[in-house]
């Protein structure tokens, strides 16, 4: 595909050539003019000239003459001998293709059928109009074909493989999260309007074509300038010209971006030279209330090569722009620069290869809010020509760049983007694209609502680490709005429709004979695979069993003073609970030991943990499951007789009270 400079000069030519068809008559025939055309890249003036070849007597009058330099003679122009009709038609198919016209590049290709190569491309513009059965159509007859003269077989592998991407992107669920609207700008069908990006408040900087005057003879008059616009809506109205110095009829002007004080404009001016197309990067600064004339910016322009596209990150630190200057991997690449303060820049350094490929890189955007760098490219699979891709990082370090898919991306070219800060990424985006029917790159206005956020998470017993079922879980949001639901069988939870900050949120988890508790949120990882709900994944809440004590389950044993040994009579009443545990496997025991009042807290808290351990070790000992036995001390805690009568010492109450509960539970 071309690049956006071509792209423009292309486009601008189809105004251009009623405009001079009249001015200068010349000797070459229409043959040669268009081949002449054809080369030096101004393809639809080709094409035009390659109709008059064709078919003129269809296309003059008696006193006309030929647009674009050329006369005829009295009888019409005459086909030399060693030329075909269907050589100039397959000529005129590539012109009109070249310069995107893909509409009258497909019906011109179908009259070439001794080319086998017309398939190739009729498959190209088939898919550029949405065609995709009958560009599929064309493209497995042209890979089946025995014919040898076949020039496009690796590329024509690579445009099935495009055919299938577009096959799965157009079939994503998420597409109706999507919406997405031509603006409305005056002119914009027939001049276009690409790079729109912000200068200040509701300004915008936007590019399009103007013809200037006055014209000068044997110039294209139809040239790129750059534009000031208010955004309103999806409209962009009060279009008026920056005014910036130019330096002659051949210069072109956009694809700008101001600095974050906006008082510095840097830009691409671009013109023809040696038959190709060459761009710097200028800048124009603000003095009283006027801007500057136009300096080239030094360091990121090289000579012979072209530097484009400029865009400055949100913070003011660098520079960012494509240029095809020695040291990178391909055709284009993604550079960047240190910005400094009075407007001028650093050595640029190359992003990498984990951004730049073979292919071209152009149109730089650095969202600074969702760290991701924003690029066009042709270099890696997509839906065709130029696609949109994205990826998170930092000038040096990169991700994976991803293609941001349809209908962010067109089977056509997608190039430019811009994003408010305050924004998620695509939340209310501007890209340009040619995917509409107009003369070339368009703005689209895209709105994508948030994707479904989940939470999920476990609650697990705290002990046997094993899920509990029908749990009650209840989110809190900071705001004091709360949510609740109960776990499955498998001690799941989900909470749908969630905030995703998941900033101060809590979960309280209450189950019957468990403890209430409390947890913060901690998302331990999101899978963002799904197009439409992300799930994240809060941290396990682990839950304790309270001690319950049933007294028709309930096997007491007692203690000597200041002691937590076994005694004969206690072996004789945990062997008897000891027969039930093999009796019944899914019994378990809850073991409380206790103290009489004598002696401090803290010691009776070790006696008494001491006493309900002694009961434990015995059971475990026996071959029983730690994990079907609990225990807890409660120290001095819950006498069951008094210590003290009268005043008096009462020391059977206090042997009564140096205990240990063993509570059998049969579920």
């Amino acid at each position: 595909m071309l690049s956006f400079f071509k792209i423009v000069f292309l486009v601008a030519c189809i105004c251009w050539l009623p405009c001079q068809a009249q001015q200068v008559i010349v000797t070459k025939n229409p043959l040669q003019l268009a081949d002449q055309y054809f080369a030096a890249g101004e393809y639809y003036t080709a094409a035009y000239l390659y109709e008059q070849v064709l078919n003129p007597s269809a296309n003059t009058k008696k006193d006309d003459v030929f647009p674009v330099y050329s006369k005829r003679g009295k009888t019409g122009y005459i086909l030399p001998k060693k030329i075909s009709r269907e050589a100039i038609l397959y000529k005129q198919a590539e012109s009109y293709r070249l310069a995107h016209y893909w509409l009258q590049a497909d019906s011109t290709y179908k009259k070439c059928p001794d080319y086998i190569d017309a398939l190739y491309w009729m498959a190209i513009c088939e898919r550029s109009l949405g065609l995709y059965e009958e560009a599929a159509a064309n493209l497995r007859q042209y890979l089946d074909a025995t014919n040898t003269n076949k020039q496009h077989v690796d590329a024509a592998e690579q445009e099935w493989a495009t055919l299938e991407y577009i096959k799965k992107q157009l079939a994503r669920p998420d597409t109706v999260l999507v919406h997405i609207k031509k603006l409305t700008v005056p002119d914009s069908y027939e001049k276009g309007t690409f790079a729109v990006t912000p200068l200040q408040g509701n300004q915008y900087l936007i590019s399009k074509t103007k013809t200037d005057s006055p014209i000068v003879k044997g110039y294209n008059p139809n040239n790129s300038h750059l534009f000031k616009a208010v955004l309103e809506n999806d409209s962009l109205t009060q279009v008026t010209q920056l005014k910036l110095s130019d330096a002659g009829p051949l210069i072109n002007q956009g694809a700008a971006n101001s600095n974050a004080n906006g008082n510095c404009i840097y830009f691409t001016q671009w013109q023809k030279g040696n038959g190709r197309m060459v761009s710097n990067i200028y800048v124009t600064k603000q003095v009283n209330g006027s801007w500057s004339a136009p300096q080239l910016v030094s360091r990121i322009n090289t000579s012979g090569y072209s530097s484009k596209q400029p865009v400055c990150t949100p913070d003011g630190k660098y520079l960012y722009f494509s240029s095809d200057r020695p040291g990178g991997t391909g055709g284009f690449d993604i550079w960047y620069a240190p910005l400094k303060e009075d407007g001028s820049v650093g050595e640029p350094e190359n992003v990498g290869r984990t951004i730049n490929t073979e292919g071209d890189e152009q149109a730089p955007f650095y969202h600074a809010n969702s760290k991701t760098l924003v690029f066009a490219t042709n270099g890696r699979p997509g839906m065709g020509g130029f696609d949109l891709f994205s990826a998170q990082g930092n000038t040096i370090t990169w991700s994976t760049p991803v293609n941001m898919g349809y209908p962010v991306n067109s089977s056509r070219d997608d190039i430019y983007f811009y994003a408010p800060e305050k924004n998620a990424l695509l939340g209310d985006a501007l890209i340009g694209s040619d995917r509409g029917s107009g003369c070339c790159l368009e703005t689209y206005r895209i709105n994508k609502l948030p994707k479904h956020n989940r939470m999920t998470g476990v609650v697990l017993d705290n002990k046997t680490h094993k899920p509990i079922g029908d749990a009650n879980v209840v989110l809190t949001t900071p705001d004091g709005k709360t949510t609740q639901t109960t776990t499955d069988i498998n001690g799941n939870y989900i909470f749908d429709s969630v905030d995703n900050s998941f900033n101060n949120q809590q979960l309280v988890v209450t189950k019957q004979n468990y403890r209430d508790t409390a947890a913060i949120v901690t998302i331990t990882k999101t899978d963002n695979t799904n197009l439409l709900t992300d799930r994240h994944f809060n941290t396990d809440i682990f839950i304790e069993k309270k001690f319950v004590l049933k007294p028709e389950n309930v096997v007491t044993v007692y203690f000597d003073f200041d002691m937590y040994d076994l005694k004969k009579e206690a072996v004789r009443k945990l062997d008897s609970v000891y027969n039930v545990l093999l009796e019944i496997p899914g019994a378990t025991l809850q073991i409380s030991g206790y103290t009489d009042g004598k002696g401090s807290d803290a010691y009776n808290a070790k006696l008494s943990d001491r006493r309900a351990r002694a009961c434990a070790e015995y059971f475990i000992q026996k071959g029983i499951a730690a994990s079907r036995i609990t225990f807890e001390s409660f120290g001095a805690c819950c006498p069951l007789e008094m210590e003290l009568i009268n005043g008096l010492d009462n020391p059977d109450g206090r042997s009564k009270n140096r205990r240990a509960l063993i509570n059998i539970t049969k579920e």
